[in-house]
């Protein structure tokens, strides 16, 4: 079911490389909800991905930019507002990276220059994205930006390494340039913090299939999906949350609120009686 949210609107979407990714989801409920938009990611993801047959598919032009390089994200600017005919109302970080990860590199022997590029490609990209934003005045007033995060970011997570500190990086980002771009422009800055999600990224995390299943348990709800996310964030770009900035907002089920459910107690006492 549509409800026309995003009617008029114009967007940009970073990060959508295959249908398991949460950014592709969101492109395709955003085209659904009636706005236009344009596709960006790194060329070499754009090659490997089939963010092309998704720009076919919603007719959406795919401009690559590396959302590292000024230079990539002012062109990107430049010609989304070109091409879409206005300015912008919403803008979907999708990115995040960590070589050491990649690598299988444990948190207690990390590579401090894989975790710099981490930290930039995850986090510090999201600064740039914004501050080039506000700069080159290309959001219209009440617009809205929107980061995808993790609860990583508040609670250590095997496996999940330097991309703890990335979100909470972006995390903290959303808090301090949503008061600036709130004051400015009234653009509206905020973060998703999703449930664990099967996506190219996540195949990387050493333990995921643990961890997908750990939180299904623990929430009440069960694991939100890609599209359950999608849909909070079309949310987040209508005019339905105009008031709502700075914040870190939880899609996971109420994982985020719980200390232990009953299925995550009972399997723990049967491991208990095994022994």
């Amino acid at each position: 079911m549509t409800y026309n949210l995003l009617k008029g609107k114009r967007g940009i979407i970073f990060g959508a490389l295959d249908e398991s990714s949460i950014a592709w989801k969101v492109a395709e409920r955003a085209h659904a909800e009636g706005a236009i938009f344009t596709l960006s990611n790194v060329p070499v993801s754009i090659r490997i991905g089939k963010t092309n047959e998704l720009g076919e598919k919603l007719n959406a032009k795919v401009i690559p930019a590396d959302a590292t390089s000024i230079q990539d994200i002012e062109n990107l600017y430049t010609e989304s507002v070109k091409e879409l005919g206005g300015k912008i109302d919403f803008i979907l970080h999708s990115i995040g990276m960590s070589l050491n990860v990649r690598k299988g590199k444990p948190y207690d022997d990390l590579d401090y220059e894989m975790m710099s590029k981490t930290l930039d490609i995850s986090a510090i990209s999201f600064h740039k994205i914004l501050q080039i934003a506000k700069k080159m005045d290309i959001m219209n007033e009440w617009g809205s930006v929107v980061a995808l995060s993790y609860i990583g970011a508040q609670r250590t997570m095997n496996g999940y390494n330097e991309m703890s500190q990335a979100k909470a990086m972006l995390e903290s980002i959303a808090r301090s340039f949503g008061y600036f771009y709130g004051k400015s422009h009234k653009v509206r800055v905020n973060t998703v913090s999703q449930s664990p999600t099967f996506t190219k990224a996540s195949s990387n995390v050493a333990g995921f299939d643990g961890m997908y299943n750990y939180s299904d348990k623990m929430a009440p709800l069960g694991n939100s999906s890609g599209e359950d996310c999608a849909d909070y964030c079309i949310t987040l770009f209508s005019d339905l949350t105009k008031k709502v900035t700075m914040q870190n907002l939880f899609v996971d089920g109420g994982f985020s609120s719980m200390g232990m459910s009953m299925e995550l107690m009972n399997t723990y006492g049967k491991c208990l009686e095994s022994e």
